[in-house]
Protein backbone atom coordinates (compact mmCIF):
# COMPACT_ATOMS: atom_id res chain seq x y z
CA UNK A 1 0.00 0.00 0.00
CA UNK A 2 2.69 2.31 -0.90
CA UNK A 3 2.55 5.93 -0.66
CA UNK A 4 3.56 7.74 -4.22
CA UNK A 5 6.24 10.43 -4.94
CA UNK A 6 6.31 13.15 -7.29
CA UNK A 7 9.95 14.56 -8.24
CA UNK A 8 9.83 17.56 -11.37
CA UNK A 9 12.83 16.69 -13.01
CA UNK A 10 14.36 18.60 -15.70
CA UNK A 11 16.89 17.29 -17.69
CA UNK A 12 20.07 17.24 -15.43
CA UNK A 13 17.84 15.51 -12.75
CA UNK A 14 16.73 13.07 -14.26
CA UNK A 15 20.31 12.19 -15.42
CA UNK A 16 21.51 11.91 -11.70
CA UNK A 17 18.83 9.79 -10.72
CA UNK A 18 20.02 7.15 -13.21
CA UNK A 19 22.98 6.39 -10.77
CA UNK A 20 21.41 8.07 -7.52
CA UNK A 21 19.60 4.79 -5.20
CA UNK A 22 18.77 7.43 -2.37
CA UNK A 23 16.50 9.34 -5.24
CA UNK A 24 13.09 8.34 -6.59
CA UNK A 25 10.85 9.86 -9.45
CA UNK A 26 6.62 8.64 -10.75
CA UNK A 27 3.82 10.54 -11.94
CA UNK A 28 2.41 11.64 -9.19
CA UNK A 29 -1.22 11.70 -8.07
CA UNK A 30 -3.21 13.00 -11.14
CA UNK A 31 -0.49 13.54 -12.96
CA UNK A 32 -1.48 10.79 -15.67
CA UNK A 33 1.02 11.24 -18.48
CA UNK A 34 -0.53 11.28 -22.04
CA UNK A 35 0.21 7.67 -24.14
CA UNK A 36 3.16 7.91 -26.25
CA UNK A 37 1.94 8.30 -30.41
CA UNK A 38 3.74 5.05 -30.41
CA UNK A 39 4.22 2.42 -28.48
CA UNK A 40 8.25 2.32 -28.04
CA UNK A 41 10.17 -1.02 -28.94
CA UNK A 42 11.84 -2.55 -25.71
CA UNK A 43 14.98 -4.76 -25.98
CA UNK A 44 13.94 -8.39 -26.83
CA UNK A 45 13.65 -10.38 -23.73
CA UNK A 46 14.95 -13.79 -25.12
CA UNK A 47 14.51 -17.07 -23.41
CA UNK A 48 14.32 -16.27 -19.78
CA UNK A 49 16.39 -17.36 -17.27
CA UNK A 50 16.82 -18.19 -13.26
CA UNK A 51 19.47 -16.45 -10.98
CA UNK A 52 21.29 -20.09 -11.40
CA UNK A 53 21.35 -20.81 -14.74
CA UNK A 54 22.90 -18.07 -15.31
CA UNK A 55 25.83 -18.57 -13.11
CA UNK A 56 24.66 -16.36 -10.16
CA UNK A 57 25.00 -18.88 -7.27
CA UNK A 58 24.16 -17.55 -3.76
CA UNK A 59 25.12 -18.52 -1.12
CA UNK A 60 26.90 -22.05 0.04
CA UNK A 61 23.99 -24.26 0.65
CA UNK A 62 22.97 -26.59 -1.95
CA UNK A 63 19.34 -26.04 -3.14
CA UNK A 64 16.43 -28.87 -3.07
CA UNK A 65 15.84 -30.49 -6.30
CA UNK A 66 13.68 -27.91 -7.87
CA UNK A 67 15.06 -25.12 -6.29
CA UNK A 68 11.03 -24.17 -5.13
CA UNK A 69 9.22 -23.97 -2.21
CA UNK A 70 7.13 -26.91 -3.32
CA UNK A 71 10.64 -28.91 -2.55
CA UNK A 72 9.43 -28.68 0.89
CA UNK A 73 7.29 -31.86 1.30
CA UNK A 74 3.42 -31.02 0.73
CA UNK A 75 3.61 -27.18 -0.05
CA UNK A 76 1.80 -26.56 -3.63
CA UNK A 77 1.31 -23.55 -5.42
CA UNK A 78 -0.92 -21.77 -7.89
CA UNK A 79 -1.35 -18.71 -10.20
CA UNK A 80 -4.48 -16.92 -11.87
CA UNK A 81 -3.05 -14.76 -14.24
CA UNK A 82 -4.83 -11.88 -16.03
CA UNK A 83 -3.42 -10.22 -19.06
CA UNK A 84 -5.45 -8.50 -20.92
CA UNK A 85 -6.20 -4.85 -22.84
CA UNK A 86 -3.55 -2.45 -24.37
CA UNK A 87 -3.32 1.24 -24.94
CA UNK A 88 -5.26 4.21 -22.52
CA UNK A 89 -6.37 3.60 -19.30
CA UNK A 90 -10.26 3.06 -19.36
CA UNK A 91 -10.54 3.02 -15.86
CA UNK A 92 -12.90 0.29 -14.28
CA UNK A 93 -12.22 -1.97 -17.67
CA UNK A 94 -8.55 -2.00 -18.56
CA UNK A 95 -5.58 -2.55 -19.47
CA UNK A 96 -5.63 -5.50 -17.31
CA UNK A 97 -1.96 -6.55 -15.74
CA UNK A 98 -2.89 -8.47 -12.36
CA UNK A 99 -3.79 -11.90 -10.84
CA UNK A 100 -3.13 -14.25 -7.24
CA UNK A 101 -0.60 -16.17 -6.49
CA UNK A 102 -1.67 -19.13 -3.88
CA UNK A 103 0.13 -21.02 -1.67
CA UNK A 104 -1.13 -23.84 0.23
CA UNK A 105 0.65 -25.25 3.25
CA UNK A 106 0.82 -28.96 3.01
CA UNK A 107 -1.10 -31.67 0.93
CA UNK A 108 -3.39 -32.68 3.61
CA UNK A 109 -5.90 -31.34 6.10
CA UNK A 110 -3.62 -27.96 7.39
CA UNK A 111 -7.52 -27.10 9.51
CA UNK A 112 -7.76 -30.00 11.56
CA UNK A 113 -4.10 -30.29 11.93
CA UNK A 114 -2.48 -26.86 12.02
CA UNK A 115 1.36 -25.80 11.26
CA UNK A 116 3.08 -23.75 13.19
CA UNK A 117 3.97 -19.97 12.00
CA UNK A 118 4.91 -16.98 12.80
CA UNK A 119 5.18 -13.33 10.89
CA UNK A 120 7.74 -10.02 11.07
CA UNK A 121 6.63 -6.67 9.59
CA UNK A 122 9.86 -4.97 8.81
CA UNK A 123 8.05 -2.31 7.37
CA UNK A 124 4.16 -1.80 7.51
CA UNK A 125 2.81 0.29 4.55
CA UNK A 126 1.19 -2.47 3.74
CA UNK A 127 -1.32 -5.53 4.41
CA UNK A 128 -1.15 -8.89 5.00
CA UNK A 129 -4.55 -10.21 6.60
CA UNK A 130 -4.53 -13.01 9.39
CA UNK A 131 -1.14 -12.08 10.65
CA UNK A 132 -2.96 -11.02 14.48
CA UNK A 133 -4.33 -14.30 14.50
CA UNK A 134 -1.00 -16.36 13.53
CA UNK A 135 1.16 -14.50 16.16
CA UNK A 136 -1.16 -14.84 18.80
CA UNK A 137 -1.68 -18.82 18.63
CA UNK A 138 1.34 -19.52 16.47
CA UNK A 139 -0.36 -21.77 13.64
CA UNK A 140 -1.35 -21.67 10.38
CA UNK A 141 -4.54 -22.77 8.76
CA UNK A 142 -5.36 -21.62 6.00
CA UNK A 143 -4.07 -20.93 2.30
CA UNK A 144 -1.64 -18.01 1.41
CA UNK A 145 -2.58 -15.44 -0.97
CA UNK A 146 -0.74 -12.68 -2.93
CA UNK A 147 -2.20 -10.03 -4.93
CA UNK A 148 -3.01 -6.34 -5.61
CA UNK A 149 -3.62 -3.77 -3.25
CA UNK A 150 -7.45 -3.72 -4.07
CA UNK A 151 -7.97 -6.46 -4.61
CA UNK A 152 -7.15 -8.05 -0.62
CA UNK A 153 -11.05 -8.01 0.10
CA UNK A 154 -12.24 -10.08 -2.92
CA UNK A 155 -9.18 -12.33 -2.51
CA UNK A 156 -10.39 -13.31 0.98
CA UNK A 157 -13.45 -13.62 0.36
CA UNK A 158 -11.75 -16.48 -2.25
CA UNK A 159 -9.93 -17.93 0.50
CA UNK A 160 -12.73 -17.89 2.44
CA UNK A 161 -14.99 -19.90 0.23
CA UNK A 162 -12.11 -22.54 -0.75
CA UNK A 163 -12.00 -23.04 3.25
CA UNK A 164 -15.63 -23.37 3.37
CA UNK A 165 -15.98 -26.07 0.73
CA UNK A 166 -13.47 -28.01 2.18
CA UNK A 167 -14.30 -28.25 5.60
CA UNK A 168 -18.49 -27.83 5.62
CA UNK A 169 -18.51 -27.34 9.62
CA UNK A 170 -16.78 -24.28 9.57
CA UNK A 171 -19.10 -21.39 11.24
CA UNK A 172 -21.28 -24.71 12.23
CA UNK A 173 -19.62 -26.98 14.03
CA UNK A 174 -15.97 -25.37 13.81
CA UNK A 175 -14.51 -22.58 14.52
CA UNK A 176 -14.79 -19.62 11.62
CA UNK A 177 -11.37 -18.90 9.58
CA UNK A 178 -9.10 -15.63 9.03
CA UNK A 179 -7.05 -16.70 5.89
CA UNK A 180 -3.22 -14.52 5.17
CA UNK A 181 -4.08 -12.21 1.78
CA UNK A 182 -1.00 -10.25 1.05
CA UNK A 183 -0.88 -7.61 -1.40
CA UNK A 184 1.32 -5.00 -3.44
CA UNK A 185 0.24 -2.03 -5.68
CA UNK A 186 0.62 -2.55 -9.32
CA UNK A 187 -1.29 0.47 -10.31
CA UNK A 188 1.83 1.31 -12.37
CA UNK A 189 0.81 -1.04 -15.07
CA UNK A 190 -2.72 -2.50 -14.24
CA UNK A 191 -5.85 -0.97 -14.30
CA UNK A 192 -6.48 -1.60 -10.56
CA UNK A 193 -9.75 0.38 -9.73
CA UNK A 194 -11.26 -1.77 -12.15
CA UNK A 195 -11.39 -4.91 -9.59
CA UNK A 196 -10.18 -7.33 -12.09
CA UNK A 197 -9.62 -10.41 -9.36
CA UNK A 198 -12.60 -12.24 -8.21
CA UNK A 199 -12.72 -14.72 -5.02
CA UNK A 200 -13.18 -17.34 -8.06
CA UNK A 201 -9.75 -16.74 -9.21
CA UNK A 202 -8.54 -17.84 -6.08
CA UNK A 203 -10.56 -20.58 -5.64
CA UNK A 204 -10.02 -21.50 -9.42
CA UNK A 205 -5.84 -21.11 -8.13
CA UNK A 206 -6.07 -22.97 -4.73
CA UNK A 207 -7.56 -25.94 -6.73
CA UNK A 208 -5.04 -25.91 -9.22
CA UNK A 209 -2.26 -25.48 -6.46
CA UNK A 210 0.61 -28.39 -7.26
CA UNK A 211 3.89 -29.67 -6.24
CA UNK A 212 6.42 -29.17 -8.80
CA UNK A 213 7.71 -26.70 -10.87
CA UNK A 214 6.63 -23.24 -9.84
CA UNK A 215 6.00 -20.62 -12.60
CA UNK A 216 7.97 -17.05 -11.87
CA UNK A 217 8.09 -13.70 -12.95
CA UNK A 218 4.90 -11.54 -14.35
CA UNK A 219 2.47 -14.52 -13.62
CA UNK A 220 -0.15 -14.35 -11.18
CA UNK A 221 -0.22 -11.69 -8.39
CA UNK A 222 3.16 -10.47 -9.54
CA UNK A 223 1.98 -9.89 -13.44
CA UNK A 224 1.97 -5.72 -12.62
CA UNK A 225 4.43 -5.95 -10.25
CA UNK A 226 8.35 -4.47 -10.87
CA UNK A 227 11.05 -4.09 -8.52
CA UNK A 228 14.68 -2.30 -8.61
CA UNK A 229 12.69 -0.22 -11.94
CA UNK A 230 12.55 -3.44 -14.01
CA UNK A 231 9.89 -5.92 -14.48
CA UNK A 232 9.46 -8.37 -11.61
CA UNK A 233 6.98 -10.44 -9.79
CA UNK A 234 6.95 -14.15 -8.30
CA UNK A 235 10.23 -15.38 -7.43
CA UNK A 236 11.03 -19.02 -5.75
CA UNK A 237 14.37 -20.82 -4.42
CA UNK A 238 15.07 -23.64 -1.92
CA UNK A 239 17.63 -24.83 0.22
CA UNK A 240 18.94 -28.36 2.11
CA UNK A 241 20.27 -28.48 5.40
CA UNK A 242 23.58 -30.63 5.90
CA UNK A 243 22.94 -33.67 7.26
CA UNK A 244 24.68 -33.10 10.12
CA UNK A 245 22.34 -30.26 11.13
CA UNK A 246 18.86 -32.56 10.50
CA UNK A 247 18.46 -32.14 6.67
CA UNK A 248 15.88 -30.13 6.62
CA UNK A 249 14.13 -28.15 3.46
CA UNK A 250 13.98 -24.47 3.62
CA UNK A 251 11.88 -23.10 0.67
CA UNK A 252 10.99 -19.19 0.07
CA UNK A 253 8.36 -17.49 -2.32
CA UNK A 254 8.30 -14.07 -2.80
CA UNK A 255 6.07 -11.14 -4.48
CA UNK A 256 8.80 -8.58 -5.28
CA UNK A 257 7.57 -4.78 -6.18
CA UNK A 258 10.40 -2.67 -4.47
CA UNK A 259 13.31 -0.85 -4.93
CA UNK A 260 15.29 1.57 -6.61
CA UNK A 261 17.32 0.70 -9.45
CA UNK A 262 20.75 2.35 -8.00
CA UNK A 263 20.28 0.25 -4.82
CA UNK A 264 20.39 -2.95 -6.95
CA UNK A 265 22.61 -5.67 -6.23
CA UNK A 266 23.63 -9.08 -7.07
CA UNK A 267 25.99 -10.93 -4.97
CA UNK A 268 27.56 -8.02 -3.95
CA UNK A 269 27.87 -6.30 -7.42
CA UNK A 270 26.58 -3.41 -8.08
CA UNK A 271 24.66 -4.05 -11.25
CA UNK A 272 21.80 -0.91 -10.75
CA UNK A 273 24.77 1.63 -10.94
CA UNK A 274 25.84 -0.69 -14.36
CA UNK A 275 22.59 -0.77 -15.78
CA UNK A 276 21.33 2.85 -15.17
CA UNK A 277 18.49 2.74 -18.85
CA UNK A 278 15.71 0.75 -19.88
CA UNK A 279 14.24 2.13 -16.72
CA UNK A 280 9.99 2.05 -16.34
CA UNK A 281 8.53 4.28 -19.11
CA UNK A 282 7.12 7.20 -17.80
CA UNK A 283 9.99 7.43 -15.09
CA UNK A 284 7.64 5.90 -12.83
CA UNK A 285 8.57 4.60 -9.13
CA UNK A 286 6.31 3.95 -6.05
CA UNK A 287 8.15 2.77 -3.08
CA UNK A 288 6.82 -0.83 -2.39
CA UNK A 289 6.12 -3.34 -1.52
CA UNK A 290 8.07 -7.23 -0.61
CA UNK A 291 5.69 -10.62 0.23
CA UNK A 292 8.06 -13.23 1.85
CA UNK A 293 7.13 -16.65 2.82
CA UNK A 294 9.23 -19.46 4.36
CA UNK A 295 8.63 -23.26 4.59
CA UNK A 296 10.08 -25.37 6.18
CA UNK A 297 9.91 -29.30 7.03
CA UNK A 298 12.19 -28.52 9.78
CA UNK A 299 10.20 -29.58 13.51
CA UNK A 300 10.21 -25.99 14.75
CA UNK A 301 8.06 -24.06 16.95
CA UNK A 302 6.16 -20.76 16.14
CA UNK A 303 8.73 -18.88 18.44
CA UNK A 304 11.66 -19.95 16.41
CA UNK A 305 9.56 -19.39 13.32
CA UNK A 306 9.34 -16.31 14.93
CA UNK A 307 13.60 -15.82 14.65
CA UNK A 308 13.49 -16.92 11.39
CA UNK A 309 11.36 -14.58 9.85
CA UNK A 310 13.08 -11.90 11.75
CA UNK A 311 16.45 -12.94 9.37
CA UNK A 312 14.13 -12.59 6.11
CA UNK A 313 15.68 -8.53 6.17
CA UNK A 314 19.04 -9.71 5.85
CA UNK A 315 18.55 -11.30 2.26
CA UNK A 316 16.46 -8.62 1.31
CA UNK A 317 19.14 -6.40 1.75
CA UNK A 318 21.63 -8.18 0.25
CA UNK A 319 19.88 -7.53 -2.77
CA UNK A 320 20.52 -3.47 -2.10
CA UNK A 321 16.96 -2.10 -0.94
CA UNK A 322 16.60 0.03 2.27
CA UNK A 323 13.51 -0.63 3.43
CA UNK A 324 11.44 2.64 2.50
CA UNK A 325 9.07 4.81 4.39
CA UNK A 326 6.41 3.63 1.63
CA UNK A 327 7.21 0.14 1.82
CA UNK A 328 5.27 -2.73 3.00
CA UNK A 329 7.58 -5.53 3.44
CA UNK A 330 5.84 -8.52 4.83
CA UNK A 331 7.35 -11.67 5.73
CA UNK A 332 5.35 -14.83 7.10
CA UNK A 333 7.39 -18.78 8.26
CA UNK A 334 5.88 -21.72 8.41
CA UNK A 335 7.20 -25.10 9.45
CA UNK A 336 5.48 -28.79 8.77
CA UNK A 337 8.00 -30.65 11.06
CA UNK A 338 5.48 -30.48 14.08
CA UNK A 339 1.61 -30.69 13.66
CA UNK A 340 -1.08 -29.10 15.91
CA UNK A 341 -4.46 -30.45 16.15
CA UNK A 342 -7.34 -28.93 16.40
CA UNK A 343 -9.25 -30.70 18.91
CA UNK A 344 -7.10 -32.69 21.21
CA UNK A 345 -7.37 -34.93 23.41
CA UNK A 346 -4.91 -34.60 26.34
CA UNK A 347 -4.98 -31.73 28.19
CA UNK A 348 -0.86 -30.82 27.09
CA UNK A 349 0.68 -31.61 23.88
CA UNK A 350 3.90 -32.38 23.17
CA UNK A 351 5.68 -30.61 20.21
CA UNK A 352 9.06 -31.08 19.28
CA UNK A 353 12.14 -28.51 18.18
CA UNK A 354 15.23 -28.18 16.78
CA UNK A 355 17.76 -27.32 19.30
CA UNK A 356 18.08 -23.34 19.38
CA UNK A 357 21.50 -23.29 19.72
CA UNK A 358 21.83 -25.78 16.23
CA UNK A 359 19.34 -23.54 14.31
CA UNK A 360 21.99 -21.77 12.54
CA UNK A 361 22.35 -23.49 9.20
CA UNK A 362 18.06 -22.84 9.34
CA UNK A 363 18.64 -19.21 9.31
CA UNK A 364 21.38 -19.56 6.57
CA UNK A 365 18.88 -21.56 4.44
CA UNK A 366 16.12 -19.48 4.55
CA UNK A 367 18.19 -16.08 3.73
CA UNK A 368 19.99 -17.53 1.20
CA UNK A 369 16.71 -19.17 -0.50
CA UNK A 370 14.94 -15.57 -0.20
CA UNK A 371 17.85 -14.06 -2.19
CA UNK A 372 17.80 -16.12 -4.59
CA UNK A 373 14.01 -15.84 -4.90
CA UNK A 374 14.17 -12.30 -5.33
CA UNK A 375 16.85 -12.52 -8.23
CA UNK A 376 14.81 -15.40 -9.69
CA UNK A 377 11.88 -13.07 -9.69
CA UNK A 378 13.60 -10.40 -11.67
CA UNK A 379 15.84 -12.74 -13.88
CA UNK A 380 12.47 -14.69 -14.93
CA UNK A 381 9.95 -11.58 -15.53
CA UNK A 382 9.73 -10.55 -19.09
CA UNK A 383 8.81 -6.91 -20.43
CA UNK A 384 5.33 -5.66 -19.78
CA UNK A 385 3.08 -2.99 -21.35
CA UNK A 386 0.23 -1.99 -18.96
CA UNK A 387 -2.09 0.72 -18.77
CA UNK A 388 -1.40 3.78 -21.24
CA UNK A 389 1.17 1.80 -22.58
CA UNK A 390 3.70 1.94 -19.67
CA UNK A 391 6.20 -0.22 -19.87
CA UNK A 392 8.29 -2.09 -17.32
CA UNK A 393 11.62 -3.96 -18.56
CA UNK A 394 12.96 -7.36 -17.99
CA UNK A 395 16.17 -7.02 -16.90
CA UNK A 396 18.76 -7.47 -20.05
CA UNK A 397 20.06 -11.00 -18.86
CA UNK A 398 23.43 -10.63 -21.69
CA UNK A 399 24.62 -7.33 -19.58
CA UNK A 400 23.60 -8.90 -16.18
CA UNK A 401 26.05 -11.59 -16.81
CA UNK A 402 28.26 -9.13 -18.41
CA UNK A 403 28.11 -7.02 -15.35
CA UNK A 404 28.89 -10.25 -13.40
CA UNK A 405 31.77 -11.40 -15.63
CA UNK A 406 33.57 -8.52 -15.52
CA UNK A 407 32.90 -8.06 -11.00
CA UNK A 408 33.28 -11.95 -10.63
CA UNK A 409 35.06 -13.27 -14.04
CA UNK A 410 31.97 -15.60 -14.41
CA UNK A 411 32.68 -17.76 -17.02
CA UNK A 412 30.46 -20.69 -17.19
CA UNK A 413 27.02 -22.08 -15.47
CA UNK A 414 28.76 -22.05 -11.56
CA UNK A 415 31.65 -20.74 -9.89
CA UNK A 416 34.37 -22.64 -9.01
CA UNK A 417 34.50 -22.88 -5.53
CA UNK A 418 31.12 -22.36 -4.72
Amino acid sequence: MPRRLSLAAGAALAAALLCSPGLLSCAGPGSRPSPPAARPSPPADGARRRARELGIVIGRLPTGRLNAITDVPGVRVGHVTHRRGTGRLDPGKGPVRTGVTVILPTSDDFWHNKVPAASFILNGNGEMTGLHYVNEFGVLESPIVFTNTLAVGRAFDGAVQYMLRRYPAIGVDEPTVAPIVGECDDSALNDMRGLHVSAEDVLTAAEQAAGGPVPEGAVGGGTGMMCYDFKCGIGTASRVVPEAAGGFIVGAIVQANFGARGELRVDGVPVGQEIRDLLPEPDYHSEGSLLAVVATDAPLSARQLGRVARRVPLAVGRTGTISRDGSGDLFLAFATGNRIPAEPRELTRTLREVDDGRLNPVFQAAEEAVEEAILNALTMATTTFGQDDHVAHAIPLDRLREVMRRYRRLEGPTREGR
